[in-house]
């Protein structure tokens, strides 16, 4: 297949994917005001709590088997390396700028916590679903294709709440030690310089997401996994396969709905901050230029010592995880400890700003190394 076809077929999900996005932004306007802040962290606690549950859940439980585990033991590894050699570069890029200590958890996250669920959920499927794709029939690569982004979906939330929530907790509270000894004659008898992660009902959060995310994954690997469940819930006979259909009904909804709250999230970012532009080009070139280089060295160096199975679907994949946008989620966390979230939202656009372009090249190279 041709490069063109390829560059055509890599470009439509993206299209899509900015289209929702557009739409979001333009319902989170102030004139417009239908996706306003209150209505975005709604529509989060939802998706957070009860789409993508379901959606995990579901497409682990269809798709994962005792057989497919052995299959699929390299993707663990490969999301740990985007994480360490994001750091690395992180670290870097810290020393080079001279970034100051509330950024420092920042930059580390975004350099190496990649959006590993949303935005593969959204374009895995659209590219098994345009017509000439190299990954086979539709039905099944949308079936595997969800399985592969599911699986990912599931570790990244691991790494993500394990490294980047830890990276910014230190970050902040640095910070916030600082702040409250130049403050401390004033504040010793006051909440004001108490940390704003401790205050409210902050501190619940990290603990209730954690379990959010590691119920769904051990229900779906269950039903999947054991033979006698999953004969009861997953099959067109199965008796309670009405649970699995609800479920991957709920989980349908996730992706428009993500994609419109990311679309009113990044419109803070056009407020603008602080934060330099050496800064956002440095986090830029990592995670579009340094990290993806350095993706095929490694999958590919994987498939030619027979590390990863040859199913191009598979390590088009695990290419994918090393050119994906940062995570949402570092938004939700900066939030959470009050460390630079007016610099994330500046990050946030310019990232996403150019992850059309950047995912329609690299998909499209993806696809031709695979091919």
């Amino acid at each position: 297949m041709g490069l063109s076809n390829l560059f055509s077929i890599a470009s439509m999900p993206v299209i899509k994917t900015l289209l929702l996005t557009a739409l979001g932004s333009f319902l989170a306007l102030d004139q417009i005001n239908v996706l306003g802040e209150m209505a975005r962290k709604q529509l989060n606690g939802v998706v957070f709590f009860v789409f993508n549950p379901a959606l995990v859940g579901s497409n682990l439980a269809k798709t994962i088997t005792s057989e497919s585990i052995v299959l699929l033991w390299f993707m663990p590894f490969n999301i740990l390396a985007t994480y360490i050699i994001g750091s690395i570069l992180g670290w870097i890029l810290i020393k080079c700028t001279r970034a100051p200590q509330h950024l420092k958890g920042l930059i580390l996250g975004c350099c190496s916590a990649g959006n590993l669920g949303n935005l593969p959920i959204i374009i895995i499927p659209a590219v098994c679903r345009e017509k000439g794709s190299p990954f086979g029939a539709p039905e099944t690569c949308y079936k595997y294709g969800m399985a592969y982004v599911s699986l990912s979906m599931a570790i990244g939330a691991v790494y993500f709440w394990s490294y980047v929530y830890n990276i910014v907790r230190v970050s902040s509270s640095k910070v916030n030690n600082e702040d409250n000894r130049e403050e401390l004659p004033s504040t010793m008898n006051s909440a004001e310089g108490t940390p704003k992660f401790l205050q409210g009902d902050y501190t619940e959060a990290p603990l209730v997401c954690t379990k959010t995310e590691g119920i769904e994954k051990v229900v779906g690997f269950l039903i999947g996994v054991v033979p006698q469940i999953r004969n009861l819930m997953i099959g067109g006979t199965a008796p309670l396969r009405v649970i699995t259909d609800s479920a991957s009904l709920l989980g349908d909804a996730a992706i428009p709905i993500v994609s419109l709250v990311v679309g009113g999230n990044l419109l803070r970012g056009l407020k603008g901050s602080g934060i330099e532009v050496c800064v956002i080009v440095g986090i830029i070139a990592v995670r579009y230029i340094v990290l993806p280089l350095l993706g095929i060295v490694i999958v590919k160096g994987a498939v030619r010592v027979g590390m990863v199975h040859s199913h191009p679907l598979y390590q088009f994949v695990l290419l994918l995880q090393y050119a994906v946008p940062p995570a949402m989620n570092i938004g939700t966390v900066t939030q959470l400890f009050g460390a630079g979230e007016s610099e994330c939202s500046v990050v946030m656009l310019w990232t996403y700003a150019v992850a059309p372009v950047s995912l329609t090249l690299w998909s499209t190279l993806f696809m031709w190394l695979v091919g």
